[in-house]
């Protein structure tokens, strides 16, 4: 250090307070745009910036401005290399603060928000894990700055994880599936959902399990890992419903009343304003009845709404077909009794034999 004149010491302590002043100032020139911001929009990123700028310390500034002054003096290479090894650690911790306070203003907003407590849960427990990652990638990049050798630690991490995995596996694989669960919302609390011969309304989303609250009033526990790799059937996202159902006219109704059937059905259905009609057709002749296929479509998910409204379009129709003497078909076989002008072989009568009369 005695190498260096007076010039070389003006020139460093110069850019050491140029460089903190300037580091100091534009903190506080976005500090101040980024709050003004901040207060007048409703978004919540400017808000974690913010955050951020507001856990920028001076010693941090200060080891950097070190490493900028001593370019401009002449000393030993070990001490150079202490000083900007010192430097990149405090830049590295100082991205390691702002990672950890973005992720912890991130979880504020979140848990402020309303919300299930199980959904909130499973986050807390997101957010620690990407804590612990961002900590631990910043201490290994620090030891790895100073020259120790972090490969073998780094192997025997990365072993360590693996036995750990593989003995958990079950555990950890309904807990990332919990975070599946959490940041793709499938289905919330209170949603009623359709997962194989199952059906219920979610009452609870756990760390593990998953659980619903069946019709019969049963609970029903899934493991979020076992329910994610299931169909699941959402029903209170659905806006509509599509309503079919079969209409069976009994054999010997006149063609008259036949042809009149799917205009009588599209009249009452149509003249509901909570349901679009779609079709109503005489599709098929069935073993003991007539078949009319009518569909349409409900404008409410709301199922007892839904049923209500069958029910009145279902009496509007039977009161339709009393009035016009249509009757429904019942299920019913025919048997035939034979009679003394029957044929003695039974009913069809055997064709004749052509070879018959020349064989006598």
């Amino acid at each position: 250090m005695s190498n260096n004149d007076l010039e070389n010491w003006t020139m460093a302590v110069g850019v050491f307070i140029g460089a903190t002043a300037l580091m100091v100032v534009v903190r506080m020139f976005f500090l101040r745009r980024l709050s003004n911001m901040a207060n007048r929009t409703v978004t919540r990123v400017d808000d974690l910036v913010v955050k951020m700028l507001n856990r920028s310390y001076l010693v941090f500034k200060l080891a950097i401005a070190a490493y900028l002054a001593s370019i401009f003096l002449v000393m030993p290479e070990s001490w150079r290399l202490v000083v900007s090894r010192i430097a990149v650690a405090s830049l590295i911790l100082q991205l390691g603060i702002w990672g950890d306070t973005a992720l912890r203003g991130w979880r504020s907003q979140l848990l402020a928000t309303p919300g299930d407590g199980a959904r909130k849960a499973s986050s807390t427990i997101l957010f620690f894990m990407m804590r612990l990652v961002v900590w631990t990638v910043a201490f290994l990049m620090t030891l790895d700055n100073f020259g120790f050798n972090i490969t073998t630690l780094v192997a025997s991490l990365g072993i360590g994880g693996i036995a750990v995995a593989l003995a958990t596996q079950n555990i950890l694989g309904d807990l990332f599936a919990s975070l599946s669960i959490m940041l793709d919302k499938p289905f919330e609390v209170g949603d009623f959902i359709i997962v194989g011969d199952a059906l219920g309304a979610v009452e609870y989303i756990g760390l593990k399990t998953t659980r619903l609250r069946g019709l019969g009033g049963e609970q029903i526990v899934f493991s979020n890992g076992e329910l994610l790799r299931s169909r699941i059937h959402n029903h209170k996202r659905m806006e509509s419903r599509r309503v079919a159902f079969l209409l069976r006219v009994a054999y010997g109704t006149s063609e008259a009343q036949v042809t009149a059937i799917p205009a009588m059905i599209r009249e009452i259905i149509s003249s509901r304003a909570d349901v679009n009609f779609e079709r109503a057709h005489f599709f098929r002749y069935g073993d003991w009845s007539l078949d009319y296929e009518v569909v349409y479509h409900f404008k409410s998910p709301d199922y007892i709404l839904h049923m209500d409204t069958q029910e009145q379009i279902l009496l509007q129709i039977y009161r339709a077909f009393q009035r016009e003497g249509i009757q429904f078909a019942h299920p019913l076989s025919v048997v035939r009794v034979a009679g003394a002008h029957d044929p003695v072989g039974g009913w069809p009568p055997a064709a004749p034999d052509p070879g018959g009369a020349l064989r006598h």
